[in-house]
């Protein structure tokens, strides 16, 4: 068995299909009008329909789950997201967890949450270019310094 992805229900697929290419720069893998695939993530309009479910049953903000993006250019990606006039945010902008990643939760249009967190590797490195030692970084980041290298090199 293999895992495929997700697949979200989404009101319009066309304006779901740009949000997500302008945002992430997804490229569609396959699309099929109602249905939209970037590979691991599939837009479903008409979802109801899909599952033969009743239309009302659809939630909106289930808070229940939420698509992770890590990114290597963080603040350019705040940068386009300020950029914007749909998003709207989940909390107070961007956070930093106790090992120091950076990240920020918003809705798409259809209320699907969604996470991006600054890739980890550049996490360790924006604290060695700060002029932190692997042995600062390790502790302040609560990890060995051979699975901080492993990340670094691997």
């Amino acid at each position: 068995m293999k895992y495929q992805g997700v697949c979200i229900a989404v009101k319009d697929v066309a304006l779901s299909k740009k949000f997500y290419q302008d945002l992430f720069d997804l490229e569609v893998f396959q699309d099929y009008g109602i249905n939209v695939s970037f590979g691991g993530l599939s837009l479903q309009q008409e979802f109801d329909w899909l599952l033969n479910i009743p239309k009302e049953s659809i939630l909106k903000e289930s808070h229940n789950m939420e698509l992770y993006f890590e990114e290597d250019e963080f603040d350019n990606f705040i940068a386009k997201l300020e950029q914007r006039n749909d998003i709207r945010y989940l909390g107070e902008g961007v956070k930093e967890a106790g090992w120091g990643q950076r990240s920020i939760r918003f809705y798409d249009l259809d209320g699907h949450i969604i996470e991006v967190g600054e890739n980890m590797k550049m996490v360790v490195n924006r604290f060695l270019d700060s002029g932190m030692s692997m042995e600062e970084t390790s502790k302040r980041m609560d990890v060995s310094v051979s699975d901080l290298e492993k990340l670094l090199h691997g």
